[in-house]
C-alpha cells in the first residue's frame, strides 16, 4: 500500500523540501499552495501540484474532497503554510491580525479537522505541525506571530490526548533560525507598520539584527533540509517524539527560556537585538 501525504505551503522554503523529501521517501505527495506555478521542479520529482489558500474554506474542501477521490485515503498531513507578521502591537490593524491567526492557526484548525475523520476511518495516521521556536519564546514586535505558534503549540497538545485513541498521532515540529524567505517577507511589513512613530527606534533595531543574521556576512540559519530531515524522522517513528525542535538556535533559546526568569529572558532579546 502505497501512502499519501499532504504538505501546504509547498511552493517554498521547508515546505518545498518536506514534500520533496517525502516524495523520495515512497508517499504519493500532494504539495498545496497558493502559487501552484512555482512547483514545476517539484511536479517533475513526482509531487502532485494543489492550489490551496488556508484561510479560504472551499479550497480546503476542495483539496481534501480531490485527494480521497484520486487516493482513498490521507496518511499524513503537514501543516506547515504560515508566514511571520511582525509589527508594533499598538500600530498593527486588527485586519492584519485576523489574517496572521487565519493562516497560522484557523487554517490548520479546518484543514485538520476534515482530514480526521479519514485517519479515523484507516485507525491510523500523522499530523505534524510546522510550529516554530516562537511557539515558546518571544521577541520583539513579533507578538501576534507568537500567539498563533503559542495558540498552535497548545491545540497540538490537546488535539493529539483526543486522537491517540484512534491510532492518530500529533507531532510538533520547532523550526529555529532556517534560510527561508523569512527575513525579506518580514523586514519592509514591520518597517511600514512601525518604523516612523513611537516604536521606530525598536523597529529599526530588530530589521538591523535579521539583517545581521541573513545577510551577507551573516550567520544565516540552517537549511530548510533539517526540518524535512526531522518530519520524515517522525513520520517514520513507530512511537515518535511529541516535539522536535532543530535548526539553528532552537534548542538552546527554548531551554533557556524554561529556565530564565521572564525578565532575564527580556534582557537575553535586548542584548541580541541591540
Amino acid at each position: 500500500m502505497v501512502r499519501t501525504a499532504l504538505v501546504t505551503g509547498a511552493s517554498s522554503g521547508m515546505g518545498r523540501e518536506i514534500a520533496r523529501r517525502l516524495a523520495a521517501d515512497g508517499f504519493i505527495v500532494y504539495g498545496a499552495a497558493r502559487r501552484v506555478e512555482r512547483m514545476s521542479d517539484l511536479e517533475r520529482e513526482g509531487v502532485r501540484p494543489l492550489r490551496m489558500d488556508v484561510s479560504v474554506d472551499a479550497d480546503v474542501v476542495a483539496a481534501v474532497e480531490r485527494i480521497i477521490a484520486e487516493t482513498g485515503r490521507i496518511d499524513v498531513l503537514v501543516n506547515n503554510a504560515g508566514f511571520g507578521l511582525y509589527g508594533a502591537v499598538e500600530d498593527t490593524s486588527m485586519e492584519d491580525v485576523r489574517y496572521q491567526f487565519d493562516v497560522n492557526f484557523f487554517g490548520v484548525a479546518r484543514l485538520t479537522q476534515l482530514v480526521l475523520p479519514h485517519m479515523r476511518a484507516q485507525t491510523s495516521g500523522r499530523i505534524v505541525n510546522i510550529s516554530s521556536m516562537g511557539g515558546e519564546i518571544y521577541t520583539p514586535l513579533g507578538a501576534y506571530y507568537h500567539a498563533t505558534k503559542h495558540a498552535l503549540e497548545a491545540w497540538s497538545d490537546a488535539l493529539r490526548y483526543e486522537v491517540a485513541p484512534f491510532g492518530i498521532d500529533v507531532v510538533i515540529v520547532q523550526p529555529g533560525l532556517i534560510d527561508t524567505e523569512w527575513s525579506g517577507i518580514m523586514s519592509a511589513p514591520l518597517m511600514e507598520r512601525s518604523g516612523h512613530g513611537a516604536y521606530a527606534e525598536l523597529a529599526r533595531s530588530v530589521v538591523g539584527s535579521s539583517e545581521r543574521t541573513y545577510g551577507e556576512g551573516g550567520s544565516g540559519g540552517s537549511s530548510p533540509t533539517v526540518i524535512s530531515d526531522a518530519v520524515s524522522k517522525a513520520v517514520a517513528a513507530k512511537r515518535p517524539r511529541t516535539r522536535y525542535a532543530v535548526g539553528r538556535l532552537a534548542k538552546p533559546l527554548i531551554a533557556a527560556r524554561r529556565v530564565l526568569s521572564d525578565r532575564a529572558f527580556d534582557r537575553l532579546l535586548a542584548r541580541a537585538s541591540g
